[in-house]
């Protein structure tokens, strides 16, 4: 992989996308350091605490996608998390609306169309969040003077600032390299990773009781770092290669056509991070919410808050309230077969292959192709369902377990992996384009 990297700042072209795409990351860590108008960040701090634990490892996945710019209630306060939702509603709205279906089997105009729906609808959330922290905490304190000018003022400035960062994602995609949201979203979660290390070695390396013990804490931190990401690396890879013949035609002057083989890549970790952020946001929403009702977390409402907190999972003082994770479990697995079933239609796919003359291997054209691939399907889910679950519980056991309090988990060690080897790969095909052309002025 670096030396990938060595090789594509020798050629100009591939060298300027990737100091455009650094110039603009650099410019987004900086911003996420510029507190919105009017906050008061002592009281920033004691919310999010009384939330989430003391500092940004019981905030986890919350922090780390924007970055760390969340807690520090700056700008860039909601980061690109507006438009990852806007994106997944117009997805999903893509099947239920047949008009924006119609939009998206236009082709590129169409596209264009529905990334423009995308922008609005992008804003329009910006707007309703930052409306929500500012009006709900601003009245508990958020604002060192809580009138209507200053909520506006906040409003308008962390609406801005997701504005700004969806435009740079997309200048991204047409000057930089690889795909811009996703981009920014790594750089996020990567910008956590120093202060993590500085909380593992603080917690285990500093603080043990002999030298042995510091070296044994640092042997075991690693293997379950590598671990989970050659798990990860082998669930975005995975697939589950269908094959499928199509029969010959005979076309033109008794020319035979087709006869060929293919096969259909079915992606083992189909509906990739989806589930696991979906199932997140439902746990969080209730405490956030009952934090900006003034909820002072008594009563049953109280413990039912403390099964859905994930900070209180596997904690040895308090293992009743793991069950929650019971419902973190279903919640994955639910999201995992419902995304893939609005993404991938088997039914259509069947079809598709009919009318163009292609089978798969003693299954026969029609229903009972589709009923096979619904059956496939079903089962590559699930696997892929339980190593999102692996993945992502781990963190919570070692966190509640052993206090290895940070800030990503599963979902980001998913996300970066994921994001790199795509990368990687755009990299080497620009570099492949350019020794082609090379060879070809030659």
């Amino acid at each position: 992989m670096f030396k990938t990297f060595i090789n594509a700042f020798k050629i100009k072209e591939v060298r300027n996308k990737l100091l455009f795409t650094f110039l603009m990351l650099l410019i987004i860590r900086l911003g996420c350091q510029v507190s919105a108008p009017g906050v008061d960040q002592e009281f920033v701090q004691s919310v999010w605490g009384s939330l989430f634990g003391e500092g940004a490892e019981g905030m986890g996945v919350v922090n780390a996608f924007t970055g760390g710019s969340l807690l520090q209630m700056s700008i860039f306060a909601l980061n690109i998390t507006p438009y990852i939702t806007s994106s997944i509603i117009m997805q999903l709205m893509t099947i239920a609306i047949p008009k924006l279906e119609e939009m998206q089997k236009e082709g590129e105009d169409g596209r264009k169309k529905i990334a423009t729906i995308t922008r609005y609808v992008t804003v329009g959330l910006a707007v309703v969040e930052s409306g929500a922290m500012a009006i709900g905490f601003g009245s508990q304190g958020l604002l060192e003077n809580y009138n209507v000018l200053n909520v506006i003022a906040v409003i308008a400035a962390m609406t801005a600032g997701s504005a700004f960062l969806m435009w740079i994602g997309e200048r991204i995609n047409e000057k930089g390299i690889g795909n811009g949201i996703s981009i920014i979203l790594t750089i996020n979660i990567i910008s956590s990773f120093p202060q993590d290390v500085m909380t593992l070695y603080e917690k285990f390396v500093k603080g043990a009781s002999s030298v042995a013990m510091a070296v044994l804490s640092v042997v075991i931190i690693l293997a379950v770092v590598i671990a989970m990401i050659v798990m990860v690396i082998y669930l975005s890879n995975g697939t589950r290669k269908i094959p499928v013949q199509y029969a010959k035609k005979v076309q033109g002057h008794n020319r035979m056509m087709g006869g060929n083989s293919t096969v259909i890549p079915v992606r083992v970790n189909t509906a990739g991070v989806i589930p696991v952020i979906f199932a997140s946001s439902i746990m969080t929403f209730p405490i956030i919410i009952s934090n900006m009702l003034k909820y002072d977390g008594t009563g049953w409402w109280g413990e039912v808050l403390k099964y859905l907190n994930s900070q209180f999972w596997f904690n040895t003082d308090q293992m009743k309230y793991t069950i929650g994770l019971i419902l973190y479990v279903v919640l994955v697995v639910f999201f995992a077969y419902f995304y893939t079933s609005i993404t991938f239609n088997p039914i259509e796919m069947a079809n598709n292959m009919k009318k163009q003359g292609g089978f798969i291997p003693g299954i026969r054209p029609g229903k009972p192709t589709s009923e096979y691939l619904n059956k496939v399907l079903n089962h590559i889910i699930f696997i892929g369902a339980i190593g999102l679950i692996i993945v992502a519980v781990v963190p919570y056991i070692f966190s509640g377990l052993f206090g290895a309090r940070v800030s990503f988990g599963g979902t980001s060690i998913i996300i970066v992996v994921g994001v790199i080897v795509e990368t990687v790969k755009q990299i080497e095909s620009q570099m492949l384009v350019r020794n082609y052309k090379g060879f070809l002025n030659d």
